[in-house]
């Protein structure tokens, strides 16, 4: 049987579920145990939906306007909504650059040297 993600999760209504079996079906294996669903496919269908939007308009916020129809703003607050779901990646800003600069400002190196560093 094949299992429709959408058509999952809009049955259990977004609640956490549980996959107590995989089997793999080029081998018949099958696998018993407590699996949790990927924080992908256990996103609302809608929000599948426009994640797998977004990945094939390659991130364009332009075409997704297009796509859907809706604002800059529209687009930005939607995927802003769907990455606080999605809390698996952290993605932290590069202080890399500003504490370069910090050392520059503070004559701890040279122009050259920051210039080097901030090559890499």
């Amino acid at each position: 049987m094949n299992v429709d993600w959408q058509k999952l999760t809009q049955l259990t209504g977004g609640e956490p579920m549980i996959i107590e079996k995989v089997r793999l079906v080029s081998s018949g294996i099958s696998i018993e145990g407590s699996f949790e669903l990927p924080p992908l496919a256990a996103l609302e269908s809608e929000d599948q939906v426009f994640v797998a939007a977004f990945v094939r308009c390659h991130g364009s916020i332009k075409q997704m306007e297009e796509y859907f129809g809706i604002s800059y703003p529209t687009v930005k607050n939607r995927l802003n909504k769907i990455s606080e779901k999605l809390d698996f990646v952290k993605i932290e800003p590069s202080d890399s650059g500003s504490t370069v600069l910090d050392e520059l400002d503070a004559g701890e190196i040279s122009v050259k040297e920051a210039l080097r560093r901030l090559g890499k």
